[in-house]
């Protein structure tokens, strides 16, 4: 039998996430998924689950939650003050939470998205393989609302036994290595270096599709536009204010718009912590 947890405050912006729905973009699918995969495995492990379970990613506001049964529960991701019933209790470690009690992931100290997993891993029924809330297409459960149900399955018996581990750090500045292309040739040698060597910052305006910089346009050798081809994680967009948008999870799999370069996957980990005005750095990546 699965248990039962309640949305008792679902925040700003809570979805439920896991490694994605991979080997669908032929059909105009994003890969969805959560978009710090690290601290998502992670927090998965303490938890006792397999890496790739269903867990809730937070923005910025955490989220506060009530199982009907006795569940043991892993906050990490971004820093917060995680409590029982309003008891201080560990961040990015293994807490048992009661039949009834609140366990509530508070606003991020540091960095955007917390990770909640619970024993057993949360079971909204999949779509596509996969039970990660997309929010370009809709695929998937819809973001958390108060009041909102969700089934988990059972979980180990006793948490995860660890002296410490080292969770991700959230970046002061995020250090991001492209690699021109497929489309570099649309932009001048000037605008290429200004790529490279300029400072640029998060713009609030970022999301789960991309996340979007501030600071000097890029300028183009080439009028006119491309006819929408297909885009992959990490593609450098440069839309027609010339402001780099680095494609995240959600990202749409084609697009009109020319990508002067990738960011390689592993690197997006970062991005994801990356709040608005953070310091953005582009560096050229070898190959």
């Amino acid at each position: 039998m699965t248990g039962r947890i309640e949305v008792v405050r679902a925040g700003a912006l809570t979805t439920v996430q896991d490694a994605g729905r991979g080997g669908w973009a032929h059909l105009g699918v994003p890969r969805a998924g959560a978009l710090d995969a690290p601290s998502h495995r992670l927090t998965n492990r303490l938890a006792g689950n397999p890496a790739d379970a269903a867990v809730l990613e937070t923005t910025v506001t955490g989220c506060a939650v009530r199982p009907d049964r006795p569940v043991v529960a892993v906050v990490g991701g971004a820093p917060c003050r995680v409590t029982v019933d309003g008891r201080p209790v560990a961040w990015g470690a293994p807490v048992r939470v009661p039949a009834g009690a609140v366990l509530d992931a508070g606003p991020a100290t540091r960095g955007l998205r917390s990770y909640v997993a619970f024993g057993g891993g949360l079971l909204p029924e999949p779509v596509l393989g996969s039970r990660s809330a997309d929010l370009l297409s809709g695929l998937g459960p819809a973001p958390l609302r108060d009041g909102d149900v969700l089934p988990f399955g059972h979980g180990v018996p006793q948490p995860v036994a660890v002296d410490a581990l080292p969770w991700p750090a959230v970046p002061e500045v995020l250090v991001l290595p492209v690699r021109l292309g497929p489309r570099h040739a649309w932009f001048t040698d000037e605008a290429l270096r200004t790529l490279t060597t300029a400072a640029y910052r998060v713009s609030p305006q970022s999301n789960r599709i991309g996340l979007r910089t501030e600071g000097p346009a890029l300028e183009r050798a080439r009028a006119g536009e491309l006819p929408s081809e297909g885009m992959v994680l990490g593609a450098v967009q440069v839309p027609p204010d010339g402001r780099p948008v680095v494609f995240l999870n959600d990202h749409p799999t084609t697009g009109g718009y020319p990508v002067v370069g990738v960011v390689s996957e592993p690197a997006l980990a970062a991005a994801a912590q990356a709040a608005a005005g953070t310091l953005v750095r582009f560096v050229r990546a070898g190959g």
